[in-house]
């Protein structure tokens, strides 16, 4: 057999052949047109923010300050399920900004950009917390919101509730400076929004999360956050939904799954 093949097939076996050490391609691809169809205030930041934090070029599609009319354009494009973030992503219409977010970072973002290695120990909690944001925080915390809004609450429940997946991202960042861990990565950008709701609805106390405070303090200043602001919000947030009241008060629990 040919020395040269010899060698690269050892190599092959000593390095795993296309295992790697970080997360997306080993050289970036290049970036397809984005178009991030958004409305003002809500989950579609998360897009608009990615694209500062990587410096990559994206058209920003809304109708400032008239959320009915950036739906509307929204739902011209996507009839079936009208949700923001829309994204344009060359000819391929995505939705779900955890799954874009991730599409992005694989593709488009240097190794290690924003996401820890695969083999690094901080990659299992990154992934967690990616899928955490909308998957645990956000439903429990519209769920209390819902309910709460109807009929105002007099206790908890005594399963996980919107206080609980609060104080469970509350005690991590007591170990950790970031939800990726020991860097800002994606999953930062996806806890912002639901973390910003559970606090700013009322839904839980924000003085029994301060260390929740202390990290958005931290994310709030990073410049791609403010160029995101400056463009995706550029008169503040428009048509907020209204606080609660009041908010229940702590009980015990039990367990819950998933």
């Amino acid at each position: 057999m040919n020395r040269s093949i010899v060698c690269m097939l050892a190599a092959v076996v000593l390095t795993g052949c296309a295992t790697s050490t970080s997360t997306g391609s080993a050289k970036p691809i290049p970036m397809p047109e984005v178009t991030i169809y958004h409305l003002e205030g809500r989950r579609s930041e998360r897009i608009v923010w990615l694209m500062e934090e990587l410096q990559l070029p994206y058209r920003l599609e809304f109708r400032r300050g008239d959320l009915a009319g950036s739906m509307a354009a929204i739902r011209a494009l996507s009839p079936i399920v009208p949700m923001a973030p829309t994204v344009k992503y060359g000819d391929q219409i995505l939705v779900e900004s955890g799954a874009i977010i991730e599409t992005i970072l694989d593709r488009h973002a240097a190794a290690g950009v924003l996401r820890p290695a695969l083999d690094a120990p901080d990659y299992p909690y990154y992934v967690m917390w990616m899928h955490y944001a909308e998957g645990s925080l956000a439903a429990r915390l519209f769920s209390d919101y819902r309910a709460w809004r109807t009929n105002p609450p007099k206790q908890r429940s005594p399963l996980v509730d919107s206080e609980a997946v609060v104080q469970f991202a509350e005690e991590y960042l007591a170990k950790h400076p970031w939800f990726g861990g020991a860097e800002f990565s994606g999953a930062d950008i996806m806890m912002k929004f639901p973390l910003d709701v559970a606090t700013k609805l009322n839904i839980v106390d924000a003085a029994q999360f301060p260390k929740v405070a202390a990290w958005k303090t931290k994310v709030e200043a990073r410049p791609a956050y403010q160029r995101m602001l400056a463009k995706a919000r550029p008169d503040g947030l428009i048509g907020p939904l209204p606080a609660l009241p009041q908010h229940a008060p702590s009980g015990p629990r039990v367990g819950s799954e998933r």
